[in-house]
């Protein structure tokens, strides 16, 4: 259940004196869609939550957090063509972020499908691996999401220049640590709730 996002909306349409039908059509949804959004039941996607903000006079980002922290368990992935850095790196992410449902990738092509059919809140990309690059997984998962957090992993730190040319957040050196993962977290342009300390 998204509730933190549902009583966000529905204290604003509230404080505009909107009644559902009234929103829906100012939105162009059915009144079913907002039922559904002010029960928890549904997120609207990037595109309502922008028509959103703008129907009920508000900033953009008081609807992605809200959308972000509605998320009990976010899905986080992790795609590195080294299956020894990837098993290593998966149990690290799920201690520093408890709450998380972790998944690991060899295959860019198959991380690339997950997150079509998932919602990912948070994506770490290794650069090189092999005839697709983690630039370009990266250009395809904002092309699914626009508001997917990307973080790239390398060991070589003269990519960092390159990276910055695609819409990530950040860019962590290799091997992967507690403490860097604590760190990038708190970079994260779309930031989600990690359970546990805070980071």
């Amino acid at each position: 259940m998204s509730m933190l996002f549902a009583d966000t909306l529905k204290k604003l349409r509230t404080e505009k004196g909107l009644s559902q039908r009234e929103l829906a059509e100012k939105m162009y949804v059915t009144r079913t869609a907002i039922t559904k959004w002010e029960s928890g039941n549904r997120l609207p996607d990037a595109a309502m939550i922008k028509r959103l903000s703008e129907v009920l006079g508000v900033d953009v980002n008081t609807l992605f957090s809200a959308v972000a922290e509605s998320d009990e368990c976010p899905n986080i992935i992790l795609v590195d063509d080294n299956a020894v850095i990837l098993n290593g790196g998966l149990s690290i992410i799920e201690e520093v972020i408890p709450n998380a449902s972790v998944t690991g990738f060899t295959k860019p092509s198959e991380a690339i499908e997950y997150a079509k059919a998932k919602r990912v809140a948070l994506a770490f990309l290794d650069i090189e691996m092999g005839s697709i690059s983690g630039l370009d997984v990266c250009r395809e998962l904002l092309k699914i999401n626009p508001h997917t957090n990307v973080v790239y992993l390398t060991a070589y730190r003269e990519y960092s220049f390159d990276a910055w040319d695609t819409g990530a957040c950040s860019f962590m050196l290799k091997p992967i640590k507690p403490e860097d993962v604590k760190k990038q977290l708190k970079k994260l342009r779309y930031p989600f709730f990690v359970g546990g300390e805070e980071p």
